[in-house]
């Protein structure tokens, strides 16, 4: 199996439990980059989820022994709005699931996120995040880390280089202004500059 199939075979199991639980969920992080054409090879995949308490133990219970989960690191995570894994043992893939904190750029890239196809022989259409909420959400980890990621900065470079006009850059200064990193958003545009 290639990589993207054993992506998609670490991701399926999470989708389908939170899909059969109605929770609310996308892609993000390097996959989604990926995805808007910043190609970087990875071992997990960042997904972000409105998981609630009341629906931790049949989330937990939806996984079977191929995939390894903690129950406690899942309630805690949902808990302090925080981050669990869901390791996939076959492929050794891991999936970390954010629980989404329910902020103003968290609840639009929620609802921005659409259904796209990801792998190839048996793709799965899962909700990715946009392109605008992947740049912004990967200033924000920038930024957290110190600005000291050089590959969380290549990957909004080549996101902006690739994709340009078609960015959709008054929302992204909204974003950004909502989480402190409008100052990265503008020094990433002014090179190459963007309207």
């Amino acid at each position: 199996m290639s990589d993207v199939d054993d992506l998609v075979a670490a991701l399926e199991p999470v989708a389908t439990a939170l899909g059969r639980l109605g929770v609310g969920f996308y892609v993000g992080g390097s996959v989604a980059s990926t995805y808007h054409g910043a190609i970087r090879s990875t071992m997990d995949v960042d997904l972000v989820c409105e998981l609630r308490p009341e629906q931790v133990a049949a989330f937990v219970a939806a996984f079977g022994p191929e995939c390894y989960v903690s129950e406690p690191a899942v309630r805690d995570a949902v808990e302090r709005r925080s981050c669990f894994n869901v390791i996939h043992l076959p492929t050794a893939f891991k999936v970390d699931v954010f629980v989404s904190r329910g902020r103003p750029f968290d609840v639009a890239a929620m609802s921005r996120a659409a259904p796209q196809p990801l792998g190839g022989d048996r793709p799965l259409a899962v909700p990715i995040a946009t392109a605008e909420d992947s740049i912004i959400a990967k200033l924000e980890w920038y930024r957290l880390g110190d600005e000291a990621s050089e590959r969380q900065w290549d990957d909004v470079s080549r996101l902006v280089a690739l994709l340009g006009d078609s960015l959709d850059v008054a929302h992204m200064r909204r974003m950004a202004g909502s989480l402190g990193v409008g100052d990265l958003l503008e020094r990433l545009l002014s090179d190459p500059p963007l309207a």
